[in-house]
Order: structure tokens, then C-alpha cells, then sequence
């Protein structure tokens, strides 16, 4: 029986490697058609996102509403129903919507695919009320004032500024209405659920002298507007304790004080 070749101990033989095959490029007739079969695919997406009856805006719906009817917030977004869905400014409406409709703290523009736009708005809430003309203007945790209403919300206390403006009190003259406006805001956002329920107003003297009326003619002096959780905590903590008590005292919140008279 013959042994190997020479040629077949060589390919055999350890240490020696196979020649390399050679990659084979595809041909420039094929990456053409590859380049005018992407180029064909990209526009047909630009053209079913912007051309095509497909996706282009019909409905748009609002959820979050408590005041303002969804009819408000729709005429007020004024969003482009029949245009492609794809090119809708969602900017363009959240700002038509904060100019036109102050009420609302933030909305959220939302594409739901593929012929719609969500409006999820969320509301200002009421803290305080400042009464004017027989109207009542609404005034939220920030202190901004957001809308004229002619019946005042139920649970919403009165802001009352006793301060003598026409003698010019010192503390008119220090810190001016906007910033007792803004201590008296913090004061009410501070209370307690409960208590901010039964409170009828919020009376300032001066910036550190603030009130509370109660229901059942009970009163709270707050003093200024800083520690409010303090006093928020103590406040609670002293009418369980002295279920009877009509006058309350938590200015200082580590000493605070009741009585029934």
C-alpha cells in the first residue's frame, strides 16, 4: 500500500496553516440596488409618517379635569386635527394652554398612536381667597392668583390683611402685601388636613402676628409662617389633648398653650 504524497505530509504536517480564503466583495450591481432599496424604504416611512391618511390626527382627549370642563381645555389646546400626527407641536399646545387657561399648574402632551393626542392636565388648588368687588380671587400653594370666581369653594379659608394701610403699619412698610401674602400661603399650606377643613380665614396683622378663625368660634395664633410643620404637628397634638379648648397658641411650637375662654 503506498504511503502519502508529499503534498498530503505537508498539509498535514503540524505548524503549517492553510492557505487564507479570499472575501469575496459583493458585486457594485448589488450594493446598488442595496442603496436604492434603502433610499426607497426611508422615504416610504417619511412619506406614511407625513404623506399617508394613516397616522394624521382625528381625536384628542383630556383627563385630570376637576373645574374646567375637557370642552375648555380642547378649544383652548387648539391642536390640529386632520394634520399628521408625527408634526404636531406638543409645545406649541401646553403654551396656548397656560396663557389661555391659568387654572392649570401643568399639562402633559401625550401621542397616542396612531390618531390621537392625550391632554393630561393637572389643576391649581385653591389655598386662600381674597375677596374683591363681591368676587373672590383663588390663590394656590405658590402663591400665584389664578382665577375670579363669584361663589367662594367650600373649605378654602378667607385671607384678611388687618394690617392699618392707610397709617402705614411697619410691617406693610417692611415686608409689603405680596410677601405677607406669600407667609399667609405658607401658613395654609402648613395646616393639617383637618384643621385647614375648619378654617374660615386666615387673619395677618404683620408678619409675624397671623391668625386662624376656626369653626365653632375657636382661634389659632400661628405667629409668623416659619416651623409651620412644628406648629402643623403640635397643632393636632394640642386639640387631642384639650378636645374642649376654643383658643389655641402654638407661636412658639415647644411651648404652645390652650384654654376655654
Amino acid at each position: 500500500m503506498a504511503g502519502p504524497t508529499t503534498a498530503e505530509r505537508q498539509q498535514s504536517a503540524p505548524g503549517r496553516s492553510r492557505p487564507p480564503r479570499r472575501l469575496k466583495l459583493p458585486r457594485p450591481r448589488t450594493l446598488i440596488a442595496l442603496a436604492v432599496a434603502l433610499v426607497l424604504l426611508g422615504s416610504g416611512g417619511v412619506w406614511v409618517l407625513y404623506g399617508s391618511q394613516w397616522l394624521r390626527l382625528e381625536h384628542v382627549s383630556t383627563s385630570g379635569t376637576r373645574v374646567l370642563t375637557p370642552e375648555q381645555v380642547r378649544e383652548a389646546a387648539d391642536a390640529p386635527v386632520g394634520a399628521p400626527l408625527i408634526s404636531v407641536d406638543s409645545d406649541a399646545i401646553e403654551a396656548r394652554l397656560r396663557r389661555k387657561l391659568p387654572r392649570i399648574d401643568s399639562i402633559d402632551v401625550v401621542r397616542s398612536w396612531p390618531h390621537g393626542i392625550g391632554l393630561k392636565v393637572t389643576e391649581r388648588k385653591p389655598v386662600l381667597l381674597i375677596e374683591k368687588g363681591g368676587k373672590f380671587v383663588e390663590v394656590d400653594a405658590k402663591g400665584v392668583r389664578f382665577a375670579t370666581v363669584g361663589r367662594a369653594p367650600k373649605g378654602v379659608p378667607l385671607l384678611e390683611l388687618t394690617t392699618d394701610q392707610a397709617a402705614g403699619s411697619p410691617s406693610l412698610r417692611r415686608f409689603g402685601t405680596d410677601r405677607l401674602l406669600r407667609a399667609s400661603v405658607q401658613v395654609a399650606g402648613d395646616l393639617p388636613e383637618a384643621v385647614a377643613q375648619r378654617t374660615r380665614a386666615v387673619k395677618v396683622r404683620s408678619y409675624d402676628s397671623i391668625s386662624l378663625e376656626l369653626s365653632g368660634e375657636r382661634t389659632v395664633v400661628w405667629g409668623s409662617g416659619e416651623k409651620g410643620r412644628a406648629k402643623a404637628a403640635t397643632l393636632t397634638a394640642l386639640m387631642k389633648a384639650a378636645p374642649k379648648a376654643r383658643h389655641f397658641d402654638v407661636s412658639v411650637p415647644t411651648a404652645p398653650a390652650s384654654s376655654t375662654s
